[in-house]
C-alpha cells in the first residue's frame, strides 16, 4: 500500500482464475476515500438580522401578532396567518425540553469538526418563544444535562465560518 496517497482505503487483486483473461491487467483495484467541498455564495435574506445581531450579542426572534407565536429560529412569515412577523429580542435564556448526546460529529463543516465528542444537542424553549431552538450546549461533563435544566445563550468572539456558531448555550447558574 502507498504511504503517499493520505485516502487509500485499500488495494485489492480481483479474482484472476480466468485462463486467458482479456481484463487481467485490470484487476488491481485501488479504492480511496475522497473529500469534496463545495465553495457557493449563500444569502442569508430575511433571517439575515437574527445572525447580524449574534454578532452583536443579542438574540432576536419573531413575533406573529395574529397567531400571539414567537419563533425561534425565527420565521419572516407566520405560518398560520400567512402575515409577516415583527423582530422581537428575547432574553436568551430558556429551559432544555430535550437533547441528544453525540458521540460521533457529522463534519459538515470546519466548525463541526472542531469540536470534540462527545457533545450536547440540546431542543431549548427560550423564554418567550413558543418554538424550540436546536443548537450547541457546551457543559463541562455531558452527563449533567437534564430536562428542565436552564440555560442561557453565550456568544463566541472567535472567528467562525457559519454565523450560527456564534452562539451556543451554557447552563445557567443559579
Amino acid at each position: 500500500m502507498s504511504d503517499k496517497v493520505k485516502s487509500l482505503i485499500d488495494l485489492q487483486t480481483l479474482d484472476r482464475n480466468l485462463q486467458h483473461d482479456p481484463w487481467d491487467e485490470f484487476r488491481q483495484v485501488e479504492r480511496l476515500t475522497i473529500e469534496l467541498t463545495q465553495r457557493y455564495k449563500y444569502s442569508l435574506g430575511r433571517y439575515s438580522r437574527f445572525f447580524i445581531e449574534l454578532e452583536n450579542h443579542k438574540f432576536y426572534a419573531t413575533h406573529s401578532p395574529s397567531s400571539n407565536q414567537t419563533y425561534s429560529p425565527p420565521r419572516p412569515l407566520c405560518p398560520d396567518s400567512l402575515q409577516v412577523t415583527q423582530w422581537v429580542e428575547l432574553s436568551g435564556e430558556g429551559e432544555v425540553k430535550t437533547f441528544s448526546i453525540l458521540h460521533f460529529s457529522p463534519g459538515s463543516n470546519d466548525d463541526v469538526n472542531a469540536m470534540k465528542t462527545p457533545y450536547v444537542l440540546a431542543y431549548v424553549l427560550l423564554d418567550g418563544a413558543t418554538t424550540l431552538f436546536p443548537h450547541l450546549l457546551k457543559i463541562p461533563d455531558v452527563n449533567d444535562v437534564y430536562i428542565g435544566m436552564r440555560v442561557k445563550v453565550k456568544y463566541s468572539d472567535t472567528p467562525v465560518n457559519h454565523p450560527i456558531h456564534l452562539m451556543y448555550f451554557v447552563p445557567l447558574e443559579d
